[in-house]
């Protein structure tokens, strides 16, 4: 019987952007579904989809033959393209074997030939993500464990491997056995809960700290990242939210950054939603990889 294959909208090179590994070099699989689409992110009322300008809905797919010439859009998920159906024939498919490859062949350069995760010349170590879409989606947990187990046949083992998830999915037994029978590199869950007053999903469809607390129970390594502007709505908002986690025995730290898909709306916002951060004593992130690369897809 044939590798089942996975659908995925990117595979790329660059350097974590935001939370606690900022500016470490990390190769990236982005996977494809969601079951979230925050919509309110970038709208003038996040709570209210009457007043929703979503530009990925009208957007015509047609002529586009690659994800990377599509546009980064401000209003609604910065990441739709990963998850709206429309956009599915430019998806990728892969057995786990087959995305593996590629990873490597995306690593690949002059200086790093093989396009291991252990850079010849530096001796560091790159990480892996894993994000989406929903990266703890079933078949995305179960294709990524096959993904780490072809890499660590062939001792192709990365530094770290986040998951960039939005907490809502509880984890499966082939992904929690695999990573208890895993010292020799970390799991780290960076975690971002959605806002009903900044991104649209109401708390009952995007706030689980008993499934949060599943990851927290598998590793302790991870953090909590917010966005947000400067409404004190969404500041209580998100204290609430924390609340419920620590309730429920998640301790990860919390990183604070500016709403805004595009570099210029994180401008407008970055240096009063830190000031606040500050004052209240959270750690703040900016978007690293916006302000290095610009408004693109895959970088």
């Amino acid at each position: 019987m044939a590798d089942k294959e996975y659908l995925y909208s990117e595979i790329f090179k660059s350097i974590q952007g935001e939370g606690t590994y900022t500016g470490v070099h990390t190769l990236w699989l982005r996977f494809f579904m969601c079951n979230l689409q925050c919509n309110g992110f970038g709208q003038q009322d996040p709570k209210n989809p009457l007043t929703y300008d979503l530009p990925y809905k009208d957007f015509d797919v047609s002529e586009v033959k690659r994800i990377e010439d599509l546009p980064v859009w401000n209003r609604g998920c910065d990441s739709s393209y990963s998850w709206a159906k429309k956009f599915k024939n430019l998806m990728s498919k892969g057995s786990p074997e087959i995305i593996a490859k590629r990873i490597m062949e995306c690593a690949k350069s002059e200086t790093n030939p093989n396009g291991y995760f252990k850079h010849p010349v530096s001796g560091q170590t790159s990480d892996m993500c894993f994000t989406g879409g929903e990266p703890l989606l079933k078949s995305s947990q179960n294709a990524s464990v096959e993904i780490l187990e072809y890499f660590a046949n062939i001792s192709n083992i990365p530094r770290s491997v986040p998951y960039e998830t939005n907490g809502t999915v509880g984890l499966n037994s082939s992904f929690t056995n695999f990573w208890q029978n895993k010292s020799s590199y970390e799991l780290f869950f960076s975690i971002s809960p959605k806002l009903f007053s900044v991104s649209g999903e109401k708390q009952s469809d995007a706030i689980f700290p008993e499934i949060v607390k599943q990851y927290f129970e598998l590793s302790h390594r991870g953090q909590l990242k917010f966005v947000l502007g400067k409404e004190n709505e969404q500041w209580e908002e998100m204290e609430e939210v924390i609340n419920l986690f620590r309730k429920n025995g998640v301790e990860y730290p919390v990183y604070i950054m500016p709403v805004g898909s595009l570099e210029e709306d994180q401008k407008k916002v970055a240096k009063e939603v830190a000031e606040i951060a500050i004052s209240r004593g959270y750690n703040v992130s900016a978007r690293v990889h916006v302000h290095l690369f610009g408004n693109v897809i895959g970088a």
